[in-house]
């Protein structure tokens, strides 16, 4: 049977007609191309290049975003999109997200005419793919601490330094890398094959298989001062990009505890123990069950409001990071008592369960920590900042 979604609380009137046809756009993409091969992919490590393309033709790439060939749809209608996806997998939302977030709304929003003319309708249908180069090896949490630096050099610039953990850095022909000047962070596109740079996949990773995960390295490496993204001015330009990430996650993770919770509701209505009864009619499974419509729902309704003070200008980053941490923890909680609810079955990848809960696992701690943004949301709340 088709996924007819998880609508406890008439979620669904939110929406107007418009909003419900993207998703149901998405969620049939999600189950006709993506859903028949993630698992192989998630077995052999494999991101499935093959989808980039139609990501772009159906609007995906860059989805909020005006002009350029992008879709301009809503966040509402955006978010919904990120569901979809990463109720198929987290790897295939973080790549969309990492595409449009992190580097097409970069680009929109800091760079030059030139440069949004060059690379957006390019990222935009997948022709080009990009790279978000922030986090370093011993500089996660902490962005300020940064230690890849560019120095001035006639017209242009020099780059050192290595970046980590970067989504889709071993294919993306473009990277936006941020560094320290002598003027403070600025962001720089250096394009793949430029003299001094050079990339690197990461591998062994037991979580987020079917995405590329990268370092790069800058070692001497010159770029113009074209690349320079010309209205990028210090940190919070590059935190503005996370900001944009972290919304889309607070979305997607949703689509991953929907694909959890049906497939252990599912899977009780017709496991049948003790007396030949279904376990679902036992009261503790019941219990989770019930918790996690509950959790469902309210991350529902945090999301569907994220996104209407977003499409007002109302929201902030306080409030992307109450979105982004309650939704994650919701959704590995989800994953982890559908494991249990599926006993044995629940490890192997005959069901999607145990490949959710090791991609929620990096979710959880990219784009910001649970812990960073329990203090964002504690500065917001006392108005002192407790990050040292």
């Amino acid at each position: 049977m088709a996924f007819r979604g998880v609508d406890y609380f008439r979620v669904d009137s939110l929406f107007n007609e418009e909003e419900r046809m993207v998703r149901q756009t998405a969620r049939r993409f999600a189950e006709e191309r993506i859903m028949p091969l993630i698992r192989d992919c998630y077995r052999d490590a494999r991101f499935p290049s093959e989808l980039i393309p139609e990501l772009g033709e159906l609007g995906f790439l860059g989805a909020n975003l005006e002009g350029y060939n992008c879709a301009g749809m809503s966040n509402v209608e955006y978010g919904l999109v990120m569901q979809e996806l990463e109720r198929a997998d987290s790897g295939i939302r973080s790549f969309v997200s990492v595409e449009g977030a992190l580097v097409m709304y970069p680009i929109f929003a800091f760079g030059s005419e030139e440069q949004k003319s060059r690379w957006l309708p390019r990222l935009q249908n997948g022709s080009a793919i990009g790279c978000f180069g922030l986090t370093e090896p011993d500089f996660g949490s902490n962005p300020a601490g940064m230690r890849t630096t560019a120095t001035r050099d006639g017209a242009g610039w020099v780059l050192n330094g290595e970046k980590t953990w970067i989504t889709n850095g071993g294919v993306a022909e473009v990277s936006v890398v941020w560094a320290r000047t002598p003027e403070g962070i600025a962001g720089f596109l250096v394009e793949r094959g430029t003299p001094g740079f050079s990339t690197s996949d990461i591998h062994g990773k037991l979580s987020m298989r079917a995405s590329v995960t990268s370092s790069l390295s800058m070692a001497d490496c010159h770029v113009g001062d074209a690349a320079r993204l010309p209205g990028a001015k210090g940190l919070k330009s590059a935190l503005a990009c996370l900001t944009q990430a972290r919304y889309g996650i607070g979305w997607g993770v949703i689509g991953a505890a929907m694909d959890c919770y049906e497939t252990a509701r599912e899977y009780c209505v017709v496991r049948k123990q003790f007396d030949n009864r279904p376990i679902a009619s036992h009261q503790l499974v019941q219990e989770k069950l019930a918790w996690m419509i509950t959790e469902i729902t309210k991350a529902q309704l945090l999301a569907v409001h994220a996104g209407r003070l977003k499409d007002q200008g109302l929201a902030d980053p306080a409030h992307v990071s109450m979105l982004k941490r309650n939704n994650t923890a919701i959704a590995l909680d989800c994953a982890r008592l559908s494991r249990d609810l599926l006993g044995a079955n629940g490890i192997t990848d005959e069901y999607p369960v145990m490949r959710h809960l090791c991609n929620l696992e990096t979710v959880k701690t990219y784009e910001g920590t649970d812990h960073i943004h329990a203090l964002v949301i504690g500065e917001r709340v006392t108005g002192i900042a407790a990050y040292k």
